[in-house]
């Protein structure tokens, strides 16, 4: 006879033990992470006594974690978090398969559940104007024109954040009017700037030669090395608190809305997926669904039938 899976001394079971002991010892996790893992465990075990009065974890079928599975929805729980605990339970079974206390793995043919699609963040244009706002124009403050150029860099040419940190002066070609960025895999784009960029940035350049004269790096601390991806984040965010009160106020906001502005202004796709430097359509898809929801909610609100 199987032994009770009894869930008041379910940390004491040796199977349970043991998991916990090669989480900790073999795999080297955090206590956080072996916390999340026992209490996942704890939570489909005590699901299995209670509503089929199984005794042990060999007795658990595919059939049976459906059926939790379905309760986990039914009651309301959203489907990242279903899906961590789904993963703690493939962990563990394979854990007990592999050392050989239970034959079969029924977790085998579970499928996570389809998680809805997180539309990118980005802040209008409105708020974009009132936020790159130029130095003046006797200014020679060099943290002041490096901040703003960082910001313009970063919206003009939706550039990643560690695109930015390692561009160069040599990277940018005032004849053809673009920018050479190095972008991942080691593949080169050429992004095209406006001349009022270009103005701006020659201006910043000029200021920057002076204080760090030779230095090939665009953007550089005050050291006169290179920025570093806390600086670049800490600008930008600086930036962004003061026009939106968005939640994601990352150099990676400033990207999507320039690739959401793109769009929103009937940009092909194809062009974006270029300028992004995405491998393929599909991750840039999602900024066209960003301004399909501004229409329905344009239409919401005007159409007399909506």
């Amino acid at each position: 006879m199987p032994q009770v899976f009894n869930m008041n001394d379910f940390q004491t079971n040796q199977s349970f033990r043991s998991f916990i002991n090669y989480l900790r010892f073999e795999k080297r996790y955090s206590d956080h992470t072996i916390s999340a893992y026992q209490s996942d465990l704890e939570q489909v075990f005590a699901y299995m006594q209670e509503v089929y009065e199984l005794t042990a974890p060999e007795q658990v079928t595919h059939q049976y974690l459906r059926s939790w599975i379905v309760s986990l929805v039914s009651g309301g729980h959203q489907p990242r978090s279903i899906n961590r605990k789904i993963s703690s339970l493939r962990s563990y079974y394979k854990f007990l398969k592999r050392d050989g206390s239970v034959e079969a793995n029924p977790t085998i043919r579970l499928k996570a559940l389809k998680l809805p699609k997180r539309l990118p963040k980005s802040i209008q244009e409105h708020q974009v104007r009132k936020m790159i706002v130029e130095p003046a124009e006797h200014s020679d403050n060099y943290i002041e024109w490096r901040d703003h150029l960082i910001i313009m860099t970063l919206y003009h040419t939706g550039v990643r954040r560690s695109e930015l940190i390692e561009m160069k002066e040599i990277d940018i070609d005032r004849i053809e009017m673009r920018i050479k960025v190095l972008g991942k895999g080691n593949k080169v784009r050429l992004i095209p700037i406006a001349p009022g960029f270009l103005r701006l940035m020659d201006q910043y350049l000029k200021i920057k030669e002076a204080i760090f004269p030779g230095e090939s790096y665009l953007f550089l601390t005050l050291k006169g090395t290179k920025v570093y991806p806390k600086l670049v984040y800490n600008i930008v965010s600086r930036h962004l608190s003061m026009v939106s009160t968005i939640s994601q106020k990352g150099p990676h906001t400033l990207r999507h809305s320039f690739a959401t502005h793109l769009s929103d202004h009937g940009a092909d796709l194809n062009a974006i997926k270029d300028l992004l430097g995405h491998a393929n359509l599909s991750a840039t898809q999602i900024y066209t669904q960003n301004s399909i929801e501004k229409l329905k909610s344009a239409y919401r609100k005007a159409h007399p039938k909506a």
